[in-house]
């Protein structure tokens, strides 16, 4: 199989091309040479935000592309126009963010969608973005010859977003942690090497069509994410489990100061951990489990030094240490609730 993988170098685009090179495929990445690709892949250079950038993408045959393009969607648009005819498949790496909201729970891929995209659009925002390049893949390569993987939470080695990197970060400071609950709050990511197994996957298969991708609703609870990040940086600190009303009467912001948490009941959290990801479940997803992806996105981050790379485009995650130290001292949290 011939691959070309548009990026390649960070997180998604890096595990599908690892994960392509592990299959024996032939790997060819275009991107713009800010960071080295996977050994064993191909390198063509280009900017698609400049007016020659796809310069280096005039000539070549490929079986399948893979875009994971997150910015106006022109540029997924021009990318898939030039390559009709000359590439089999083309996957484009959305967002389940295109759903129209509110998201409801067990939503699945016939949720209504966000208004307004369209393929040759400039920058507007996330969501309109990326409906927007599944539009751009599908109006090059038809219904048929496209892959749309609206992917939910993704977390693993090479994140560049900062969520699990963060959790992990505060974790190995140690002391008392500041741990949203409740504790076996079901939640519902997707690690990025099952994500790119499952696309690859997709592809041998020549499956089109939307899929929302993502663990099935409870593949992990809060409790067993943060265990793993204790166990896996092997400190000293101490899990305080405490009821979500004081951490938002604090003016915590679920989901970005506590990365990956969002208190239940809500439409939000029915939104973000309770999709209905059936239809990829019988297409082969599988996912593994979260002591795994906890463990390897440590090995990772400790092998580059301790700080994960950022994305400028992404907020920064985390919660203030005063905040955090308010909420504690206020009586929030259990201690001695880490097993």
């Amino acid at each position: 199989m011939r691959l070309l993988v548009l990026g390649g170098t960070e997180f998604v685009g890096r595990a599908v091309v690892e994960a392509a090179l592990g299959r024996g495929w032939e790997v060819t990445v275009f991107h713009r040479g800010r960071h080295a690709p996977p050994p064993g892949a191909r390198s063509l250079h280009g900017d698609r935000t400049a007016g020659d950038g796809l310069a280096a993408l005039a000539e070549g045959t490929w079986d399948a592309v893979v875009d994971t393009w997150s910015a106006a969607p022109r540029a997924v648009d021009a990318t898939a126009r030039l390559l009709r005819g000359r590439a089999g498949r083309y996957a484009y790496v959305s967002s389940r963010s295109v759903y129209r909201w509110p998201w409801p729970a067990g939503a699945g891929e016939d949720t209504p969608l966000v208004e307004g995209a369209a393929a040759d659009a400039e920058a507007t925002e996330y969501a309109k973005d990326k409906r927007g390049g599944e539009l751009a893949a599908v109006g090059a390569f038809g219904a048929a010859g496209s892959l749309l993987v609206r992917a939910g939470l993704i977390l693993g080695p090479y994140e560049n977003v900062g969520r699990l990197p963060w959790w992990l970060t505060r974790i190995v400071r140690g002391g008392p942690v500041l741990a949203p609950g409740p504790r076996d709050l079901p939640i519902q990511y997707i690690d990025v090497r099952d994500l790119a197994d499952w696309l690859l996957g997709a592809l041998e298969q020549k499956l089109s069509g939307p899929y929302n991708l993502v663990s099935p609703a409870g593949h992990a609870t809060m409790g067993e994410l943060l265990d793993a990040c204790v166990a896996a940086t092997g400190g000293d600190a101490d899990l305080r489990w405490t009821d979500p009303q004081p951490i938002l009467d604090a003016g915590v912001e679920p989901w970005t100061e506590l990365p990956v948490w969002v208190p239940p009941g809500g439409e939000m959290y029915d939104a973000v951990h309770r999709a209905d990801v059936s239809r990829a479940l019988a297409t082969g997803l599988v996912c593994r489990p979260a002591a795994e992806t906890v463990a390897d996105t440590w090995r990772w981050l400790t092998e580059i030094g301790g700080v994960a790379p950022q994305r400028p485009d992404r907020t920064l995650k985390g919660v203030d240490p005063e905040t955090e130290a308010k909420i504690l001292a206020a009586g929030g949290g259990v201690p001695g609730t880490t097993p």
